[in-house]
């Protein structure tokens, strides 16, 4: 059987999310917690299903109490520097699913953000904790 490499599931992973397959994605990540580490790169797509599909899977994580979530932390602070406003703002929305420990600190930072929307997503973060 031949290897799959992690470029080549990175974009099977994408392109289940983009498909609606979450629960495929949500077992891969319970079996392998190097995929967390994935999450900045899978969530920097043009596809909306794909960034949607983020979302439900990371609000499917913490219904299930996941441990691992945090590993994520990285890669989506990384995307609060991104040129895309999209982008950035829907990688706080992420962090506020995960509720890291750091989540106030880097919604108090994007609260300078240069995007209206972005500054609103902090916002409303702050205004929740």
């Amino acid at each position: 059987m031949a290897e799959v490499s992690d470029a080549e599931l990175l974009k099977v992973i994408k392109d289940f999310l983009e498909m609606g397959h979450v629960d495929n994605i949500v077992a891969m990540f319970d079996r392998e917690s190097r995929y967390f580490g994935w999450t900045g790169a899978i969530l920097d797509d043009e596809r909306f299903a794909v960034r949607l599909g983020v979302s439900v899977l990371f609000e499917d994580l913490r219904a299930r109490e996941c441990a691992a979530m945090h590993l994520a932390v990285p890669s989506l602070t990384r995307l609060l520097s991104s040129e895309k406003p999209l982008i950035r703002g829907e990688a706080l929305s992420v962090l506020a699913i995960i509720n890291d420990q750091s989540l106030r600190s880097q919604a108090m930072r994007m609260l300078d953000d240069g995007d209206l929307q972005v500054q609103e997503i902090a916002e409303d973060i702050l205004a929740s904790l």
